[in-house]
């Protein structure tokens, strides 16, 4: 993977025996947006959905989360070497709000594994998992992590499985045509993980 720090200050760190230490810090636009833009367009990240995106976008795009409030990206490191692309939001203020019944403390996560040089290794992912499972549980709100996986594929779907998500029903997410965004619709398979200690809520 190549290494571009973000320059801001992490906001969670974890040190995961036998992986590292992970850092999640908030992404930069201006500084993050080139590396993003690399891994976004690789076939690899085509359920992504920014295949055709010129880094010039991907800065754009990145600097309308920023603006937002209840939607966060964020990019995560593994012993100083940027690692992932992670994302949150309020499931309430979502388009994932129309396809399922949110409860109180429901936070959804978009996870992209950077490219890995060489053979991969085993649990990477879900030591990853593990760093952003604690960061989302760790203000004490948040009860519920939501993923909505594109339904076709099926390696996330499994990941998200054996990370201990329960898989929910396949529903397709409504287009949204902004001035500042665009997203087409898209065929998703939700799937949540309840907080330790939490009361189970219905999918």
């Amino acid at each position: 993977m190549t290494s571009a720090p973000s320059v801001g200050q992490p906001v969670h760190t974890q040190v995961l025996e036998g992986f590292g230490t992970v850092t999640i810090t908030p992404v930069d636009p201006a500084a993050d947006s080139a590396l993003i833009h690399s891994w976004v367009t690789q076939e690899r990240a085509r359920f992504w959905g920014m295949g055709e995106a010129s880094r010039e976008l991907v800065q754009e795009i990145y600097e309308d989360v920023d603006r937002r409030t209840t939607h966060h990206a964020y990019m995560v490191g593994r012993d100083g070497e940027q690692v992932a692309l992670f994302q949150t939001y309020d499931c309430a203020e979502d388009r994932v709000s129309e396809c399922y019944e949110v409860q109180p403390g429901d936070v959804g996560v978009h996870l992209l594994i950077g490219p890995i040089e060489g053979a991969a290794e085993p649990g990477f992912t879900g030591f990853l998992m593990t760093a952003f499972i604690g960061f989302v549980f760790s203000d004490g709100v948040a009860r519920r992590v939501v993923v909505e996986p594109d339904a076709r594929n099926t390696k996330a779907i499994a990941r998200m499985e054996r990370a201990g998500f329960a898989l929910g029903p396949e529903v397709v997410l409504p287009e949204i045509d902004l001035p500042e965004v665009y997203l087409p619709a898209k065929p998703a398979r939700l799937a949540f993980f309840t907080a330790p200690g939490a009361a189970p809520a219905a999918g």
